[in-house]
């Protein structure tokens, strides 16, 4: 064989490397890096729920603060510059999504799904759309051992928390409860009479969980066919799925341990998680396995900013972008055993989506 088809062949072999697969041929997933969008107003932290507004490139970001700073919802130009803030008073932000001029806002601390118009300024009205009932904690979870042995987990925390929610085609809004193990529905939520009605699609122990950080249900995400169900449970570090066109759908288990499995999004063909335990966020084939990790965790800058993702939270896309909050968030309560406790400055960061 001569040099020149060597050299051919050696060519073409990289190329199909690079164009058959998105991971490297150990089966690693490919590293994609992160770069600033946006740094929070002085004395606003904790950034959570994010979302974005195709129309005008707008970047909206709530806060999930339990400390004496009141809550705030932020709302950033395309530049990456502060447009307008509404404070939120004491109760914690979740989940944000955008739908036709609004801003809909899933209210921790209240219990409520609300929502705001899209060009708020610090005055602009907030309007209650519903609000999470109480049902309780899931029945019990038993859990098989290796020796043949079963545990059984039961759960106690009742409190109505709404953390993440995701539309279908039709309108729909499904909701996530990380303390009650349930899915619950807006019907038509952008045009039911307020305050409308909310519905238990779902009440299961896999959407609890005794593990840490102690969150179940969080992220969802809706599939390409418009009626799989994707739901991050970040206690368990697992990411689920039901069939909402099928009733009575079970709970499967699509990937595991994803590191504090949070915030979802679906978008080309890819399921990508934010792994808050992990400081990256990853994206899933149609098998549950990553193909792509971006971000990581790289010190500080003086400002006391993070550099890269640092408990990363939530995702939203424009414009072939994909916007990460940067939680930064400390859970334990022993002092000096986080990064998240050094935290000075909240940023929300941002990547290139690949083909």
């Amino acid at each position: 064989m001569t040099r020149n088809w060597l050299a051919t062949l050696v060519a073409l072999a990289a190329l199909m490397g690079a164009t058959s697969s998105s991971a490297d041929e150990r089966g690693a997933p490919f590293a994609i890096e992160t770069e600033p969008f946006a740094t929070l107003p002085d004395g606003v932290r904790y950034p959570e729920g994010i979302a974005t507004n195709p129309a005008t490139g707008a970047v909206y970001v709530g806060t999930f603060d339990f400390g004496p700073n009141s809550n705030k919802l932020v709302r950033f130009g395309r530049s990456g510059k502060v447009e307008a803030v509404r404070d939120f008073g004491p109760t914690p932000l979740l989940g944000l999504e955008f739908a036709q001029d609004k801003v809909y806002i899933l209210n921790f601390g209240m219990s409520q799904l609300q929502r705001i118009a899209a060009n708020f300024n610090a005055a602009t009205p907030v309007e209650v759309v519903a609000q999470i009932p109480a049902i309780g904690p899931p029945a019990p979870r038993t859990v098989g051992n290796p020796d043949g042995t079963d545990d059984t987990i039961v759960f106690g925390n009742g409190f109505p928390a709404p953390n993440a929610m995701v539309f279908d085609a039709a309108g729909n809004l499904y909701i996530s409860d990380s303390f009650q193990g349930a899915i619950f529905r807006v019907a038509s939520a952008r045009t039911c009479a307020v305050p409308c009605p909310v519905t238990l699609v779902k009440h299961d122990p896999l959407l609890a969980t005794a593990g840490f950080p102690p969150f179940g249900a969080n992220g969802l995400a809706m599939g390409a066919d418009g009626h799989t169900l994707f739901i991050a449970n970040t206690g368990d570090n697992r990411v689920l799925q039901m069939d909402l066109a099928a009733a009575g759908s079970p709970l499967t288990v699509f990937a595991e341990s994803v590191h504090g499995a949070d915030g979802l999004l679906f978008t080309n063909g890819r399921l990508w998680v934010a792994a808050n335990q992990g400081d990256h966020v990853l994206a899933l084939n149609e098998r549950g396995r990553p193909v792509y990790r971006a971000g990581s965790f790289e010190g500080f800058s003086p400002d006391g900013a993070p550099r890269g993702l640092l408990f990363p939270a939530s995702l939203a896309v424009i414009d072939g972008w994909m916007y990460v909050s940067n939680l930064s968030l400390p859970l334990t309560p022993k002092v000096g055993d986080e990064p998240e406790e050094d935290t000075r400055r909240w940023t929300v960061e941002r990547f290139r989506l690949p083909n």
